[in-house]
Formats: C-alpha cells, structure tokens, sequence
C-alpha cells in the first residue's frame, strides 16, 4: 500500500509526538468520571481546553449535575463527506484498589510500554486517539472534501440515552454522517487486531411471580413465589423453542477462517486456539443467541413465605431478533408452565401471577454489506499498513452506541476499532499497550485524510 508525502508526515509528526500523547492520555485518565454518577463534564472541559488551544471548534452541551456531552469539527463544511468520531467519556467504577498494582486514577506508565487506569482500554485510550486526531488533521483541513466531528459522549456505561442517543436525537440530528468510528476496544488477544463490524442487542426482561404470603409453620396456606420462580427458572433453557432462530451474520466457522488468514501458518491459530480454550467460549458469545440470570431478589424474613419473587434475565440477541420476540416468547413459556400472566396495573380478585417487564432494548446491528464497502476495504489496508498484519472482521458479544448510528440507520457504515483487548474491559489492573493507542492514532488520521481528499 502506497503512502503520499503528505501521509508520511502525518506518520512522522505522531512519532515524534508520543511523550505528548502520552501526557494527554494519563490526564483523561486521573480525571475520574465514574458513572455513576458520571461527572463527564471534567473530561469535556479537559478537551475543549486542548482543542481551543488547537483553533479548534468545540462545543459543550451540559446536563445535570457537572454532566455534558461534546460536538468538535474542523470546519463549517456539514454538506459533503462526514466522518463521525466517537468516544465516551465515562466510565465504570472501580473498586478493590488495594488489588491494583497502580492506583486506578494514577494512568501509570510501565516499562514504557503499558499505561495503566481505569478507562485506559473503555475507553479513554480510543477517546483521547480520537482527539488527538483532529488536532494532527487540522492543518490539511482546508483542503478536505467534508468534515471530521468528534462527539465526546455521557453515559455510554449506563446505556447511553443521555450522550450518543441524545446526540443522534438532538445535535447530530440533521447531519448526514458517511462513516462512524466508534472508538471502543477491538483487541481480542493473543489474536491480531480486528474491526468490529457488528454487535449482538442486549434485552433485560424483569419477570416477577406473584404468590400468597403466610406464616412458614404453614406454607400450605400460602403459595410460595420462591417456588413459582424456581419452576421459570429451571425450565428456562426451554425458551429457545418460543423465540425465532436466526443465523448469525458471521457463523463461527467463517470467522475462525478469516482470523486464520492472519497467520502464514494455519497450525500457528489451531496452537492458539488449543492453548487458549476459553477462546471457543468467546465465538460462541458471537454466534448464538444466549440467556443469563443475573439479579435474583425474593423473601423479606426467614419464618415468612414470599409472596413476591423478582429476576433479571439477560438475552443477547443477534441480527434478526428483537425484544417483542423476547417477551411474547417468555410469556408464551410462562403460560406454557401453568401461570397466568397478567402486566396490567390493576390485580383486583388476582392472587397468583406473574408479570414481564422489558426494562432494557439495545437492538443487535450489523453491516450487512461490508464487503462491498469501499470505505471499509479502505479501512482494512490501512489498519494492515500500521499494525504490520492482517486484520480481519469480527463481531462483540457486547453492547456499545454504536447501535445508535447503525441499527436505525443514522450512519450504516459505523465500526468499532480502538485501543485495548477485551480481557481488560472493566478489569482490575486495566490498561493499554501504548504502541496500540499510538497506532491507532495513526489509522484515525490516515483513514480520516483519505477519506476527506479522495474525489
């Protein structure tokens, strides 16, 4: 791949940057913005001020209680090509700090090598790349056919419906954006780097069983919600029978095929998956659909019968299925189990039931026409070209608001591609290899340059 005098100095100007690089990236991350309660608006701060400095457009949009959301663009060019950057500023929080080998607010660097912290691989590492590139890509701007927009988000940890959502709802709303990159982790070691070109959607259904209470010297005078819950629970392996199959847009067998191609020996990623079997567990994650009970809460006193038992299920769904399959499924097997279903806000003359409650809809997304995309073919060489190996697409059993670019059509062409590897996301000891936030840094910028200078 053929590199112009103008990108080599773009290469050159980010290698001889990296101290400074470095610095910014350590001052996102001993900045706490923990979520909850989120205290976002310290980070915008922290890139507004960087940015000014830069010449650069920035604009904050506050909320609640030292909370915002964050526009900045090169130029006032919003009519031709758009690339969207996105990055969260909040992150989960941390605790057990007598576990970590650094302070997690320190942004510790080890070996020259490691910078450690949380938000280091979710995602401050990618966020900071992200602003990093604005300020290299500035300068060329004149000459763009479009515009970059960086949107620095809330609340991504708690879904995401006060920052991307909002954005996409309110600021973004009548911008038409061409790619988006959302700047999440897309390390999967010890495997190469890799674009995520999808994700599966997460629902989380509440199903509570409604009983009769009583003293427990006489339980036969009562009806046990503990019992109604347990039956829902042990036979809730039956549910797949109730919801429509879908074939995942990537089968397990094809992505196994194309990580392969990243090795010039095809023994060297069946040595890999051998030594690392928890790996088989992760393509399975990305491939079927999956339940999990996470929240059990039920009985108020040890000598009393419940009459109300609630729980939390998580369905991972992939493209195809939704949350009104989920929950017309679940109260179809309920149903099936001999209980009566009823959601209304009146019980009148009703003592035993149970009632299903969606209470979180993220929806599954995918580009379905990605290898078609010139964009991303374009991508793809340019990630080869920095990394030095072959990439490949990939698919994260996780949510992310990437979901709110492509599955409602604001912007079908958004992956996911940033610093970090999954087994460090929310970890204790998290953090990033500095060459991989430094490389992708040079992606973000030679991909932005040849998106917005190509005619």
């Amino acid at each position: 791949m053929k590199i112009t005098v103008e990108e080599e100095s773009i290469l050159k100007e980010i290698d001889e940057s990296i101290q400074d690089y470095i610095k910014f990236l350590k001052l996102l991350i001993k900045t706490d913005s923990s979520n909850p309660p989120g205290n976002e608006g310290n980070i915008a701060t922290i890139i507004k001020n960087y940015l000014d400095d830069q010449g650069i457009k920035c604009d904050i949009f506050p909320f609640n209680q030292d909370r915002a959301n964050l526009l900045a663009y090169l130029n006032d060019n919003f009519d031709s090509r758009i690339l969207l950057l996105n990055g969260h500023m909040d992150t989960v929080p941390f605790s057990s700090e007598d576990k970590w080998k650094y302070h997690p607010l320190s942004g510790e660097v080890e070996d020259n090598k490691y910078i450690y912290g949380r938000g280091a691989a979710d995602m401050k590492g990618g966020l900071a790349a992200m602003v990093i590139t604005l300020k290299i890509l500035r300068k060329y701007s004149k000459n763009f056919n479009g515009n970059i927009i960086l949107n620095a988000v809330a609340d991504e940890e708690q879904g995401g419906d006060l920052g991307t959502k909002w954005c996409v709802d309110n600021v973004l709303k009548n911008i038409k954006c061409d790619f988006a990159i959302v700047g999440e982790y897309s390390g999967f070691n010890p495997f190469p780097k890799s674009v995520i070109i999808g994700e599966k959607g997460r629902t989380h259904v509440k199903i509570t069983t409604h009983g009769i209470s009583c003293h427990a010297s006489t339980p036969f005078l009562g009806k046990n919600a503990a019992y109604m819950m347990t039956d829902i629970i042990q036979n809730i392996d039956k549910i797949t029978k109730y919801i429509p199959d879908k074939a995942p847009p990537l089968t397990e067998s094809r992505l196994k095929e194309f990580i392969s191609q990243s090795y010039s020996d095809p023994e060297e990623f069946n040595n890999i998956l051998r030594d690392n079997p928890h790996l088989n567990s992760l393509f399975t994650s990305v491939t079927q659909f999956s339940k999990a009970l996470t929240t059990l809460n039920c009985g108020i006193k040890e000598n009393i019968i419940p009459d109300k038992c609630e729980a939390v299920i998580d369905f991972r769904l992939l493209p195809g299925q939704d949350s009104k399959m989920i929950v017309d499924g679940l109260e179809k097997f309920i149903t099936d189990l001999g209980y009566m279903i009823d959601n209304s806000n009146t019980k009148e003359g009703i003592s035993e039931y149970v009632d299903v409650k969606l209470i979180c809809d993220n929806k599954p997304s995918f580009i379905h026409k990605w290898r078609s995309s010139t964009n991303l073919s374009s991508f793809f060489k340019i990630v080869e070209l920095i990394y030095k190996e072959k990439t490949f697409p990939f698919i994260t059993p996780a949510t992310t608001d990437a979901e709110f670019f492509r599955a409602n059509g604001y912007c079908p062409e958004t992956i996911i591609f940033g610093p970090g590897s999954f087994e460090n996301i929310h970890a204790v000891n998290e953090h990033i290899e500095i060459q991989d936030y430094i490389n992708c840094i040079k992606v973000y910028s030679l991909f932005a340059f040849r998106l917005l200078t190509s005619f």
